[in-house]
């Protein structure tokens, strides 16, 4: 198995509840989503992108309830967010500006047809669902933060949000077809809305 690049101790285990992998230290029992101090982050990226890229709802749609959608997002953080720290970045210094700078670079590429969101998350989310291609899983009315569903729910599958701007950052939002293990390419797009991040992952 390649090297994660992970302190002494440390381990990626993954979580049936949520479906996401996490650290876990094995001489403390300490678990949790984001990567420990002294972390070699591009051994992490590499492992990442080999062993947990893949999303985890099935092809055949096993899962997917009446009234339910799927999304993804794509996050960028910056100084100001909520939490400064993620997975890629356990200090994060850049500004909101920079943020919005690299999403609209990503948000290009994606609507060139270059790349996917998914694709894109895996490496460069600062969500820790970028281990599943920044897949939310699915979820209906009630069960996320209003202001996360009026976005979500407002795009057919297929479709991407222009940035969104969070307490967590700068994101895309792409909602996925309900029986398709990745998303179709970007077709329209929504206007700049606000939202509170849904997830405290975030």
């Amino acid at each position: 198995m390649s090297d994660p690049g992970l302190p002494a101790g440390w381990e990626v285990r993954h979580s049936n509840s949520k479906n996401l992998p996490y650290f876990f230290n094995t001489e403390t029992k300490e678990s949790r989503w984001e990567y420990p101090n002294g972390t070699d982050t591009e051994k992490l990226k590499t492992y990442m992108d080999q062993h947990h890229g893949a999303a985890a709802v099935r092809p055949d749609g096993r899962g997917a309830k009446e009234g339910k959608i799927r999304a993804a997002h794509l996050l960028v953080k910056h100084k100001n967010s909520r939490k400064p720290s993620s997975w890629r970045d356990a200090d994060i210094t850049r500004t909101k500006k920079e943020a919005i700078s690299i999403l609209e670079r990503y948000e290009e590429r994606i609507r060139s047809g270059e790349v996917t969101l998914g694709d894109l998350a895996v490496t460069e989310s600062d969500c820790s669902s970028a281990r599943k291609k920044g897949d939310l899983g699915f979820f209906g009315p009630g069960e996320m933060q209003k202001e996360f569903e009026d976005v979500a729910f407002a795009l057919k599958p297929g479709e991407i949000s222009h940035i969104v701007d969070t307490a967590s950052g700068e994101h895309l939002i792409q909602r996925y077809d309900e029986l398709l293990t990745s998303p179709s390419r970007p077709t329209l797009s929504i206007s700049r809305q606000f939202f509170i991040c849904s997830s405290d992952r975030c």
